[in-house]
């Protein structure tokens, strides 16, 4: 390995940013503009980039990224260690002295060199022997830093300024790039950028007067399309006729979105193309939120919004929190979600009653009558979505899902035994 190497890996805490991060290493959960995994890269040009990941997700990991993985060993040159919860805007120095920074028990960052490096492994890192082993040998001390994110609501309370911090390190001052007709209204025209083969439509109104808009490559904005700034929307996405698109929202690459959308995150790939509203929601990839879906995100009492986290309910501290739903999930017409839900992977949702506050992974139906999802359907049904879009559903993506399926059978189980959770807190 070269002499400057950064790694960035995922601790104990990933847990609680399931179901998201079921399909993904949490460095690839996105805020702002892009993943938490691209910020760090971009501020070490030219250095060797190592992924630390749990077992099961490394070959579908090794399919997406050319980076040494999971590596059985480093050199005995200096590796910064970076944790992939971090929302990292600044440049943290490679050279210098060893050290270990953590807070609350999780490692932000360490500086390693020669053997104290093989003491940084996934495995040990997730069950907290990492940290523990390095204090015995390296200095080590407490930093206090509100950057380290902890759960998914976490992520929607940083997205509006992110964006604008995103925006001024990749875009700078504003530039069009794409097609504007004639007849779109651009507001603010310094804090938008526009990339190249996007169109933006006759009576589309951008508003980047209160933060900025950054539309990607290859982007169609189509008529009477309100977005307000700060707001990205990704590569090879579509806005369509008449969307409202509030600021505070990210919306990925190879997106439909439609209907209103506020303070939200698109991962990609994913469809909100109908009226409806989406608010405070975090939804992941390949998910299809079917017309007139509705989320709650503010409880009639204005009271702080309870969430499913990790096997059970924990105050946000926040008066808005919306839906969060895992990755291939997908909800029929007319669906209602309570404030705060939150919706496992490969799930699919119809009714016209509220679901619970928690939806386990791999399971199909209506409130109160949900069935299991077996694996084999729900490939099924990912392959034929995933080829609409001329992406292919690899053996590793397979194997993938069949991992999951056992992996949630506990959650499955719990919520058929516990009638509190059943029927929601």
């Amino acid at each position: 390995m070269g002499k400057n190497s950064i790694c960035i890996f995922e601790d104990k805490h990933y847990g609680n940013l399931l179901p998201l991060v079921y399909t993904r290493p949490v460095y690839e959960l996105r805020c702002g503009i892009d993943l938490l995994m691209d910020k760090i890269i971009r501020r070490y040009p030219g250095c060797e980039v190592i992924l630390l990941c749990r077992d099961y997700l490394e070959n579908t990991l090794k399919e997406r990224y050319k980076y040494k993985i999971n590596p059985p060993k480093y050199s005995r040159d200096t590796v910064l260690f970076i944790n992939g919860r971090y929302l990292l805007n600044k440049k943290i120095p490679l050279s210098g002295k060893e050290e270990v920074v953590f807070n609350d028990s999780s490692i932000l960052y360490a500086r390693l060199r020669g053997e104290n490096t093989s003491m940084m492994n996934s495995a040990d890192i997730i069950n907290g022997e990492s940290l523990k082993a390095l204090k015995l040998k390296v200095p080590c001390h407490e930093g206090k830093d509100d950057s380290l994110l902890k759960y998914s609501w976490e992520f929607i309370k940083a997205n509006r300024a992110q964006i604008g911090i995103d925006f001024r390190d990749i875009a700078g001052a504003g530039c069009i790039r794409g097609k504007v007709y004639g007849g779109v209204h651009l507001l603010g025209r310094k804090n938008i950028f526009i990339g190249e083969g996007s169109v933006v439509k006759p009576g589309a109104v951008l508003d980047a007067e209160d933060g900025p808009i950054y539309i990607g490559k290859g982007v169609k904005i189509l008529s009477n399309a309100v977005i307000e700034g700060p707001s990205y929307i990704g590569d090879r996405s579509i806005v369509k006729i008449g969307a409202k698109i509030y600021k505070g929202t990210s919306i990925g690459e190879v997106c439909k979105a439609g209907g209103e959308i506020e303070e939200s995150i698109i991962h990609s790939y994913s469809n909100k193309q109908h009226e409806g509203f989406l608010g405070h929601a975090y939804i992941g990839q390949w998910c299809n939120i079917a017309a007139d879906t509705n989320d709650s995100d503010l409880k009639n009492n204005y009271s702080d919004v309870r969430v499913y986290v990790n096997g059970k309910f924990v105050d946000t501290g926040e008066m808005f929190v919306g839906l969060t739903m895992g990755d291939h999930s997908k909800t029929g017409i007319n669906s209602m979600f309570n404030t705060g839900t939150v919706v496992g992977v490969n799930v699919n949702i119809f009714g016209a009653y509220l679901p619970p506050k928690f939806v386990p992974s791999f399971t199909w139906g209506a409130s109160g009558a949900f069935v299991v999802y077996q694996p084999d359907k729900a490939l099924k049904v990912a392959e034929r979505v995933m080829s609409r879009r001329n992406t292919e559903l690899t053996k590793a993506q397979k194997e993938l899902f069949k991992h999951l399926y056992k992996l949630t059978e506990k959650e499955r189980v719990l919520t058929r035994m516990d009638g509190n959770l059943r029927m929601g807190e």
